[in-house]
């Protein structure tokens, strides 16, 4: 996925649009509505990374922790 995301800025997106891309674009297109963004109430399925990858989409490559469910699972 990271190669991806590097894929579509290098073609022109932004880094926010590569994001929105591989997350609420997807959710909707599939209509899973608890996903593809961070609001109580909506499945916890996340990714904390180093650094901010709105400004920078390499910082996906840093993941520091990963939540399933709301779970935090062992890196």
């Amino acid at each position: 996925m990271h190669h991806e995301l590097e894929l579509l800025v290098r073609s022109g997106l932004t880094a926010t649009e590569a994001l929105t891309a591989a997350t609420i674009a997807p959710a909707k297109h599939f209509r899973l509505c608890d996903r593809g963004r961070i609001a109580p109430g909506l499945r916890a399925d996340l990714v904390l990374v180093e650094g901010d990858p709105t400004a920078d989409i390499d910082a996906t490559r840093s993941i520091q922790e990963v939540w399933r469910n709301g779970i935090r699972l062992p890196c």
